[in-house]
């Protein structure tokens, strides 16, 4: 299977650059950034929830063994008990939560097919009503299936580091959040990308 990445090149770059001097420096250091992105919404979502909570090595594990009793297929999770969900190696509460996102898909109630003609809060506001689908993860899915491209997630930690050592700021209230995030409208996801790049403590600091 062919993968996607997310697509960005010069004009975002060459936007981001001109606006801020240190995103300038940060994007001249790495170069393009490959981030793999998942343009099925529907199975998407699933994978973020059932890796919700756990280590990147499990998720993979459980992600796999859903895949491999539902592929991903909206008709066929919806067939599945909760216990043959939960033999994937999830909680109760999640297998519940995917059992919800698949109704609301088998039902009517949510078309994912139609949620990419949507605005970005449509969306977030279609996801968030899901039981189990928070602010965070609906942001996450813009950037990784939708490819939207200016999103700056508040609730992401590693964002929030991301904006402190690049500025060197030991605290970040979210009025100044705000103030980087326009500075990056309307490419706010590209930046997000180097954001997520330098917050890792290994990641030496200029």
């Amino acid at each position: 299977m062919a993968k996607h990445y997310f697509e960005y090149g010069e004009k975002e770059i060459g936007y981001l650059r001109k606006k801020d001097k240190k995103l300038c420096a940060l994007i001249d250091r790495v170069g393009i950034i490959k981030r793999e992105i998942n343009p099925n919404l529907f199975s998407a979502l699933i994978e973020s929830v059932a890796g919700q909570q756990i280590s990147t090595k499990a998720a993979i594990t459980v992600r796999g063994k859903l895949n491999e009793i539902s592929s991903m297929n909206p008709e066929k999770l919806y067939s599945l008990t909760m216990q043959e969900i939960q033999s994937c190696g999830m909680s109760k509460q999640k297998a519940g939560y995917i059992k919800d996102i698949t109704a609301a898909a088998i039902e009517g109630k949510v078309n994912f097919g139609a949620l990419s003609l949507k605005t970005d809060q449509e969306v977030i506001e279609t996801l968030t009503a899901i039981k189990g689908i928070g602010l965070w993860t609906a942001e996450m899915l813009l950037i990784f299936s939708l490819m939207r491209p200016d999103v700056v997630s508040y609730g992401d930690l590693a964002i929030r580091r991301g904006i402190m050592r690049l500025y060197g700021h030991k605290e970040l209230p979210k009025e100044r959040f705000i103030r980087y995030a326009k500075r990056y409208s309307p490419y706010g996801s590209t930046a997000s990308l180097y954001l997520w790049k330098i917050s890792v403590p290994d990641f030496g600091i200029f």
